[in-house]
C-alpha cells in the first residue's frame, strides 16, 4: 500500500511542478501584517530549474489539502532543504505534500526565508507558520493538537528547532496571535541537518544562518541537540550511513539527546543512499522510509 501511495505522489508531484493543482489549493501569507525585519532592498524572489526558489522575502504556507470527506485532521507543515540558500520546493514539499494528502492529512509547505535573513527569521517563520495553522485550525477541518512538522536537510533543522525552540522570544513579535502555542505535536526529519558545531556541521547551512563567525552561545543555541527538553515532542528521524553532506553524526546526536530527556523517538538508519533522495524510489530500503513513517504516525493516533 505504501508503495502505491508514493508512485501516486511522485505523479501528482510531477502535475503540481507544472502548474496543475487541485482547485481547494492556496497560498496563504504568513505575515499578513507585515514581515518583521523585511529587508529594504527586497528583490523579486527567484525559481530555478527542478522547482527551487531562492530569494525568500515574504513567507507564505502553501495548503495542499484532501477532500473534506476524507480529511482526517492531522495537519504537517512541510519545510524542505536547501542549505538555507534555496528551497526544493517540489522535490521535497509539493511531493511530500501530495502524499500526505493521499493519507487524508492537510499539508502546508512553508516558503521560509533564507540566507538574505539568516537566524532568526527562519525560526520566526516557522514558529508563525505553526500558530497560523493552530489558530485556523477549525477552517482547515484539523485538531489543534494533530500538528506536525516534516523538514528535509536544512528545513530538517529548521522542524527540529520547532520542535526545541517553541516557546523562543524570537518567533514573538507582540503579535495577538503570540498567545497561540507554537510548539509541534510531531516532528519528522528527514536527514536533517541538527547542530552547528565545528565537527559535523553542515558548514553551508552554518554560515548561511549564523554568518562566518557566529558568537559561540548562538552557535549553541541553534546546534539543536542541545535544546532538547522533556517538551519536545515525538521524533520520527530518517537517514543513511552512506549521506556526504550531512554528517549521519546529527540524526544520532539528536536521537540520544531525545533517549536522554525520556522524548519517544524513532530513528531509522539505511546503509545506502545519497543525500536528497526525498521521497524517491530506486534507494533500496532508503526509499520504504514514507511506509515506516506513516506506521508510526498510525501507531501513535496522527492518522486513523
Amino acid at each position: 500500500m505504501g508503495h502505491h501511495r508514493l508512485v501516486l505522489a511522485l505523479f501528482l508531484g510531477l502535475a503540481s511542478a507544472c502548474g496543475l493543482l487541485a482547485d481547494n489549493d492556496s497560498v496563504i501569507d504568513l505575515w499578513p501584517e507585515g514581515v518583521p525585519g523585511l529587508r529594504a532592498d527586497a528583490s523579486a524572489e527567484k525559481t530555478m530549474d527542478a522547482g527551487r526558489i531562492s530569494n525568500v522575502h515574504r513567507p507564505t504556507l502553501t495548503l495542499i489539502a484532501p477532500a473534506s470527506a476524507a480529511a482526517n485532521g492531522t495537519a504537517v507543515i512541510i519545510c524542505p532543504g536547501g542549505g538555507y540558500t534555496r528551497l526544493a520546493f517540489d522535490h521535497e514539499g509539493v511531493v511530500p505534500a501530495q502524499w500526505f494528502r493521499s493519507l487524508g492529512v492537510t499539508a502546508f509547505i512553508l516558503k521560509y526565508r533564507l540566507k538574505e535573513y539568516g537566524h532568526p527569521a527562519p525560526l520566526r517563520d516557522v514558529l508563525r507558520a505553526v500558530r497560523t495553522v493552530r489558530s485556523r485550525a477549525a477552517e482547515y477541518q484539523i485538531r489543534p493538537d494533530r500538528i506536525g512538522v516534516l523538514g528535509f536537510s536544512a528545513g530538517g533543522h529548521l522542524a527540529a528547532s520547532s520542535g526545541t525552540l517553541f516557546d523562543s522570544p524570537d518567533g514573538r513579535t507582540g503579535a495577538p496571535i503570540d498567545a497561540v502555542s507554537a510548539r509541534p505535536d510531531f516532528i519528522l526529519l528527514v536527514y536533517p541537518v541538527i547542530t552547528m558545531g565545528p565537527q559535523h556541521s553542515h558548514q553551508g547551512s552554518r554560515t548561511a544562518l549564523l554568518g562566518q563567525n557566529p558568537q559561540s552561545e548562538l552557535v549553541k543555541r541553534l546546534s539543536v541537540e542541545t535544546q532538547v527538553s522533556k517538551e519536545t515532542p515525538p521524533a520520527f528521524i530518517v537517514q543513511t550511513q552512506e549521506d556526504k553532506t550531512v554528517d549521519v553524526e546529527n540524526s544520532l546526536m539528536f536521537y540520544q539527546a531525545l533517549r536522554n530527556a525520556g522524548v519517544p523517538a524513532e530513528l531509522h538508519l539505511y546503509a545506502k543512499g545519497p543525500h536528497g533522495f526525498g521521497m524517491g524510489p530506486g534507494f533500496g530500503p532508503a526509499s520504504d522510509w514514507p511506509a515506516r513513517a506513516e506506521s508510526w504516525m498510525r501507531f501513535n493516533g496522527w492518522l486513523p
